[in-house]
């Protein structure tokens, strides 16, 4: 990440950086075969990623030795060379971001569980090199409490999958930017998935709701509740509208980032 003193992203660029993926865009029309998203009380160890005092998107704690790692998009902590085109400089977004876990409530909302520094951006090379979308994901390191506690030992965490198959059955989670859920309550959706036709490394489903700010979201296997949460195998990277998601599917590289954040090794962003 880049030093503090650079100036914070501002909040529009921060939505610019969202929304240029495509992720959530336009509503199409209703189907009534298709689940919609429902508000819930959220999970204690998923939450939104917070930067110049809004949140943008959506992140969780990832199981790890330290137990210290977020996972979420790599579109919502890094823009890309081709996003020059639109007036953003590639690399990391600057300044300060946060994580908060369970966060809901209109207006400043509530953190039930406080605000962790995110001292840690890690994105892979297929993403801030070549431009590639089956890069679109990043695991984030953030810094203990005030008490020494890191944020898996307060919250809990979901525990990785990286060698599933397309075909899944899995609860997803996302927070909707504020003028879409004015009461910023998380939504959660459970569903079936398939390999995306056009880009057969993504995973896809159909559920409606999944507007801009749930990008990063979770995407849980075999999920029943806070206690039970599942197997991570993929973050919510994108949709041409927001009732069609996608999200790459967890492999073997996504493991080896994983595992050289979890060492310590990896370079932040």
């Amino acid at each position: 990440m880049r030093p503090a003193s650079v100036a914070l992203v501002t909040a529009a660029a921060l939505t610019a950086l969202v929304t240029l993926t495509g992720c959530g865009g336009a509503s199409r029309a209703a189907d009534p075969s298709q689940p919609s998203a429902r508000p819930f009380e959220g999970l204690p160890f998923t939450g939104v990623l917070i930067a110049d005092g809004e949140h943008y998107c959506t992140a969780s704690v990832i199981d790890s030795p330290k137990g210290n790692m977020l996972a979420t998009a790599a579109h919502c902590v890094h823009f890309q060379g081709e996003d020059a085109s639109e007036g953003y400089e590639p690399g990391p977004i600057t300044g300060d971001i946060e994580f908060a876990p369970r966060f809901s409530g209109a207006g400043e909302g509530t953190f039930p569980y406080g605000k962790w520094k995110v001292s840690g951006v890690h994105v892979p090379t297929a993403w801030t090199e070549d431009d590639d979308d089956r890069g679109d994901y990043a695991f984030l390191t953030v810094e203990p409490d005030a008490q020494g506690r890191s944020v898996q030992e307060v919250v809990g965490a979901a525990t990785p999958d990286w060698s599933s198959g397309p075909r899944r059955h899995v609860t997803v989670v996302g927070y909707p930017n504020e003028s879409y859920n004015p009461g910023n309550r998380p939504i959660t959706c459970t569903t079936d998935t398939r390999r995306d036709d056009e880009e057969p490394y993504m995973l896809q489903m159909r559920c409606g709701g999944f507007y801009d700010g749930t990008s990063g979201g979770p995407w849980l296997a075999d999920h029943h509740d806070a206690r039970r949460p599942g197997r991570l195998i993929g973050v919510l990277s994108g949709g041409d509208t927001d009732a069609e998601s996608t999200a790459v599917l967890f492999d073997k590289g996504a493991r080896e980032l994983y595992e050289r954040v979890a060492r310590g090794t990896a370079k932040s962003a």
